[in-house]
Formats: structure tokens, C-alpha cells, sequence
């Protein structure tokens, strides 16, 4: 119970086939809410955090928040940075005390991308940490990465290969999944999901989950999505909720910030502990 290893999160998850939420976080009340869901629902969570929100915030902030809010926590939680295409953040938040890291150099050649991230595991290694990698970008811009142009497919050869030599954790495959809201109910390759359990039984990170179906999601969890990524759904809950208080405060003329905060806090946990339902990780904390 409490930080824990994200191996120690996701290798119970995927031999039970369930799904753990990996939320993006982007400031103190939405690092709470997430874990109070998380403590509520009597799930592991896996905390993220992007670049964007590493260099606005700071590291030495965003771990001392951290560690201030887990201290004493019961139910495994881990910290993650998300799709970071830049070594020296990489080296910074390890440094800091994140348990792991998504080293993103989807956009680089697939052997530059190999020989970096392989350098990336033995850092990781050497702090207690993990590693999880991508070949091929996921469609789509979140929080100013990425790109809305759809990158090629990698074949099952180049991807089990890649695994191989450089020791990852996780692997997040490109599988018609994108970043952001889908304008189209997106058609997915789940079986690309198997050939990689199958052949190497890693555990599989589902990158653009917001707006994916319960089917889609439940059929995921069972191929080997362990790690189920949740950015968006987050941002428009919190600002959704923020914008539908604050407009009932304006009609009625009263202003009270700890009353706004109270209600979007209320409103994430609610998402949070859905998402456990969901996924199947709620109850898996033990008591």
C-alpha cells in the first residue's frame, strides 16, 4: 500500500485482467481528487503528469505536493510521466523521485529510438524506476505534443523486437487510438493487442482512452490494457463543473472560492471512482 513501484500496480492488473485508471493531472486540487476517488473506490491509480505540466508547476513542486498528499495513503499509487520526448525531463523528474516514465521518441527512427530509450531503461533502473515506450506516435495533441497527422504502423516484428532490446515495462502500441475527443467512433486493431500479449506478455498502455466505449474499453482490459490513460475526460470534468458553478454563482451574485473548489473536487472523485467500476480495478486494494 501506498507509492509503490508501477510494476507493482500493473502486473497484478494485467494477470487479473483489469484496467487501472492513469490520470493526467495538472495542479494540487486535481492531484487530491484523483487520489481521494482512488482512496474512496479502493483502487490503485496511476498519477500522471505531462511535461507541459512539469515545467509550469515545477518538479520539486509537483513532488513535494506528492509526496504531502500520498503520506499515509492505503491503496497503491504511483507516480508517471507522461509521453516526455525530452532526456533532460526525463532525468529530472527520475531524479525528483517519479516512479516511471513514458520516454517518447515515436517520432525519431525506429533504431534511434531503440538505442535512446534502451539508455532510458538503464537510468530508470538506476533510480528503482520503470519504463514505458512507444514506436509509433498516438494520433492527436495533448497538452502541445503530438500531432493530429497519423504515423505508420510498425509491424509485429519491429515491435516485439523493440521490446526485446530494450527492456520496457510497458508498451503503448498505436492501435487507431488518438489523444483528445473523438470526432468519430474510432475503429479499433485489438488484435494487434493480443499478437503482442501473446508474444511477449507485457502489459499493453491504452493511450487515448476518453471517449472510447464501455465495449471497447472492456474488450481492451481483457486482450492486456492494464494501464488505461484518462487526460481529457479529466480537463473537461473540471472545467465543465468549474463553468457550470461559476455561472449558478453569477445569477446569484455569490462569490465563495472554497465552494467552487468543494464542488469540482466532488465531481472528479465521482469520475474517478466510475472509472474503477469500469476498468474493474475498484475493490482490488484490498481493506
Amino acid at each position: 500500500m501506498g507509492v509503490v513501484p508501477l510494476k507493482d500496480i500493473l502486473d497484478p492488473a494485467f494477470d487479473a485482467r483489469y484496467g487501472v485508471p492513469a490520470i493526467n493531472i495538472f495542479n494540487d486540487l486535481t492531484m487530491e481528487a484523483v487520489l481521494a476517488g482512488a482512496v474512496d473506490a479502493r483502487s490503485p491509480v496511476i498519477l500522471q503528469t505531462s511535461v507541459k505540466t512539469v515545467r509550469s508547476i515545477g518538479s520539486r513542486v509537483l513532488f513535494d505536493m506528492w509526496q504531502s498528499l500520498t503520506r499515509g495513503i492505503e491503496v497503491p499509487v504511483t507516480l508517471h510521466l507522461d509521453h516526455c520526448p525530452d532526456r533532460d525531463v526525463v532525468t529530472e523528474c527520475l531524479k525528483a523521485g517519479w516512479n516511471s516514465v513514458l520516454f517518447d521518441a515515436s517520432e525519431l527512427p525506429v533504431e534511434e529510438n531503440q538505442r535512446q530509450t534502451i539508455e532510458v531503461v538503464a537510468e530508470a533502473r538506476s533510480y528503482g524506476a520503470q519504463v514505458e515506450g512507444e514506436i509509433e506516435s498516438i494520433t492527436g495533441v495533448e497538452d502541445d505534443h503530438g500531432s493530429d497527422d497519423v504515423s505508420e504502423q510498425q509491424s509485429l516484428e519491429t515491435a516485439l523486437a523493440f521490446i526485446d532490446a530494450t527492456g520496457i515495462d510497458v508498451f503503448a502500441p498505436s492501435i487507431g487510438n488518438a489523444h483528445g475527443s473523438y470526432k468519430a467512433a474510432p475503429v479499433l486493431d485489438v488484435d494487434r493487442v493480443t499478437q503482442i500479449v501473446e508474444a511477449r506478455s507485457i502489459p499493453i498502455a491504452l493511450h487515448g482512452g476518453s471517449g472510447l466505449s464501455a465495449e471497447q474499453f472492456a474488450d481492451l482490459i481483457a486482450r492486456g490494457c492494464a494501464k488505461v490513460n484518462i487526460s481529457t475526460a479529466l480537463k473537461e470534468t473540471y472545467m465543465q463543473s468549474s463553468l457550470a458553478f461559476l455561472k449558478q454563482a453569477e445569477q446569484n451574485n455569490k462569490w465563495d472560492p472554497p465552494s467552487l473548489f468543494k464542488h469540482t473536487r466532488g465531481e472528479i472523485i465521482a469520475m474517478v471512482t466510475e472509472l474503477t467500476e469500469q476498468f474493474g480495478s475498484a475493490g482490488k486494494a484490498g481493506n
